[in-house]
């Protein structure tokens, strides 16, 4: 009788790649952000006379545009684009000029942030200019590492992320103008910047946006809001209260669904700046823990795709847009919940808004196209080929600017 044939080896299970989870993870928090935002604004829509579906259809007009950005950041040469930086720096800067021209830029709420879009609607240059920072940045040091490590290497890219920051004050807008700076410090820092210069310039900016808020009325008032709401509970503490009313009534599961009434014209911009509490009430602690982890993974997914980069300038970019969807989930979240002054800033991917949800999007598809490049570097290097577009720093052994990078992602710059 014939000896039974040998089982087939076991296959060992692929574990899913970062860029992968990221996107489908982005894709449900921007399917779950639809939901929200139809919950938030149709009660209100409906009372007024409006189309209940209206705001909720032109998030879905944002959604798609925005995949149409992600696919198209998905197969963009990163290296080709780097070379336009200054030019799109350069577009962005008379965006943000051209906000402040009255005729031309959107007030909304005593701030003039947009410009009015034929198809789109309305265009938020402070969203563009972060983008073309992250940019301009990442070329610009990946062709010199070794300029950031002295005080003068730092003063361009400090000196033109102030006058955007400037810009963006005028509008005014102090959470994003604070996030670029923060942005800009720690990409320096993984450039290989030394800590004791970012860290002077990082107190700088600490003690000049407190002289600001102390300088403007309506930023002191709102400072004072958030220690105390209920000395006027009807006025500067009201959006405070509300959303803490909204959170506490959610409890652990919430109320429903569809079924919150804070939204009823007691929370302001319950579907944009606040969709958090929105979602606290009708979902509860359980719907707040499981969004806010969802965010976390997409930030941490970033992170690694940030340290697995194939070279300098594309780590720069990976981890700009890292920081940007970390700090403005922490600035929205902390904002809704009470725990910060409220700065208007929105929930990633989230929360109502075209130029937001389509560069959140155009980023995501950045991180995924760096995720696969990493994947494709690694092939031709076991293949013994010299990997395409490899930036100075790893052409020159490894700058001081790659071996800051720190870990895994350093080892695989040097190769």
């Amino acid at each position: 009788m014939p000896a039974a044939a040998p089982p087939p080896p076991a296959r060992s299970r692929r574990r899913p790649r970062p860029e992968e989870t990221l996107k489908v993870t982005v894709v449900a928090l921007v399917c779950f952000g639809l939901v929200m935002v139809y919950s938030a604004s149709s009660f209100t829509a409906t009372l007024d006379d409006r189309n209940p579906m209206g705001t909720a259809l032109r998030q879905l007009i944002f959604a798609v545009v925005g995949v149409g950005a992600y696919l198209m950041a998905t197969r963009m040469n990163l290296k080709a684009v780097a070379r336009y930086a200054g030019g799109l720096m350069a577009v962005s800067g008379v965006l943000l000029t051209a906000v402040l021209v009255p005729g031309l830029g959107v007030e909304v709420n005593g701030s003039r942030r947009w410009l009015p879009l034929p198809v789109v609607g309305q265009l938020q240059p402070a969203e563009l200019a972060k983008l073309a920072l992250v940019f301009w940045i990442a070329s610009s040091v990946a062709r010199n590492p070794r300029v950031v490590g002295t005080p003068r290497g730092l003063v361009p890219y400090l000196a033109v992320t102030g006058v955007f920051s400037a810009l963006i004050l005028a509008e005014p807008d102090l959470g994003t103008a604070s996030m670029l700076f923060l942005v800009t410090l720690a990409m320096l820092a993984v450039a290989g910047a030394r800590l004791v210069h970012l860290g002077a310039v990082g107190g700088g900016v600490v003690f000049l946006a407190m002289g600001l808020i102390a300088a403007a009325p309506y930023r002191r008032e709102r400072l004072l809001a958030f220690l105390d709401p209920w000395a006027d509970p009807q006025g500067n503490g009201f959006q405070v209260i509300q959303a803490q009313v909204a959170v506490g009534t959610g409890g652990l599961k919430g109320v429903g669904l569809g079924d919150g009434m804070q939204k009823a014209f007691y929370l302001p911009e319950a579907h944009t700046d606040m969709i958090l509490a929105t979602i606290g009430e009708e979902l509860g602690f359980i719907g707040i823990a499981v969004l806010l982890a969802a965010l976390a993974l997409v930030v941490l997914l970033a992170f690694r795709i940030a340290m697995n980069a194939p070279d300098m300038s594309r780590r720069l970019i990976a981890v700009g847009v890292t920081v940007m969807i970390g700090a403005q989930t922490l600035d929205n979240a902390a904002s809704s919940l009470g725990m910060m002054p409220i700065t208007g800033v929105p929930l990633p991917f989230v929360s109502y808004g075209g130029s937001s949800l389509i560069m959140l999007l155009f980023s995501t598809g950045l991180l995924v196209n760096i995720g696969r490049s990493a994947k494709k570097t690694r092939t031709q290097r076991r293949a013994g080929q010299r990997p395409e577009g490899a930036d100075r720093s790893e052409r020159h052994g490894g700058a001081r600017g790659a071996r800051a990078g720190g870990g895994r992602g350093a080892a695989v710059a040097r190769g």
